[in-house]
């Protein structure tokens, strides 16, 4: 996506680093955050003068389905919170939400099976985010509730939604065949379709413009203390989450 003519953030798929096999073997592709895959992909960011947000097998006290913000200069994880299938006997659940600052403003990450869940993206309109990044993986015969669900979180907190779908096929060895969706899809804050794909490999480039989420939030939330109305229910406990090379994003736990 970008705010200009050039790209800011590039959004790519779930496991889009180190791939998944739902068995053991997964855990021989896991890489560490501070590793020497990630550490390209920052020298790629520095290059192209771009944040990525990437997903990956995350090796360190466990096993995660990590996803991780990556600009030139830091580097801010975060873990899926809500694991689907095969996942929940390989990998362990993440425990914080994180939110970023970014070029299209504060924007929350989740991650494919997330999007299922309300009260994630109530947690992220408490946070006042600008943008939701979502990576996925989403069978393709399902593909109409990845379209539906990234409409319905755009909604929600009256956001953008930038969600990068991987498509294709998985042919492995003694694993399951699996099928994915692709159709990668920008949805804007009035929950309209702004920019999508099918399910071939190529790109989706749409500008995220930042008045648009104000503009929008004018007309469904006209009085602020509306909207701190609505998702004030749960509170959280915030404290710093350091990322590598110094800088500070923002976690919640429940």
């Amino acid at each position: 996506m970008r705010t200009s003519s050039e790209v800011d953030v590039a959004v790519f798929p779930e496991y889009t680093v180190t791939g998944f096999i739902p068995d053991e073997r997964v855990h021989d592709r896991a890489i560490a955050r501070d590793g020497a895959a990630i550490e390209r992909l920052r020298a790629f960011a520095t290059e192209a003068d771009c944040a990525l947000v990437v997903g990956f097998v995350e090796r360190d006290d466990g096993f995660y389905n990590a996803s991780a913000y990556v600009e030139p200069d830091a580097v801010t994880v975060y873990r899926k919170r809500h694991l689907w299938g095969a996942e929940r006997s390989l990998l362990s659940p993440g425990v914080e939400r994180v939110v970023v600052e970014t070029p299209v403003g504060r924007a929350g990450l989740l991650t494919c099976y997330d999007l299922n869940f309300v009260e994630e993206s109530a947690a992220f309109a408490r946070r006042n985010v600008d943008a939701l990044f979502v990576v996925g993986a989403w069978p393709a015969a399902h593909a109409e509730n990845w379209r539906l669900l990234l409409r319905a979180r755009a909604l929600d907190g009256v956001r953008w939604v930038v969600g990068a779908g991987r498509t294709g096929r998985r042919d492995v060895t003694d694993a399951p065949t699996a099928e994915y969706a692709g159709r990668s899809c920008i949805v804007s804050p009035d929950g309209s379709v702004a920019a999508e794909l099918d399910r071939g490999s190529t790109d989706c480039i749409r500008p995220l413009d930042p008045t648009s989420v104000t503009d929008h939030r004018s007309i469904v939330f006209p009085d602020r203390t509306e909207l701190k109305t609505i998702f004030s229910e749960t509170r959280k406990s915030v404290r710093p989450n350091q990322s590598l090379r110094g800088r500070a994003s923002y976690v919640e736990t429940r």
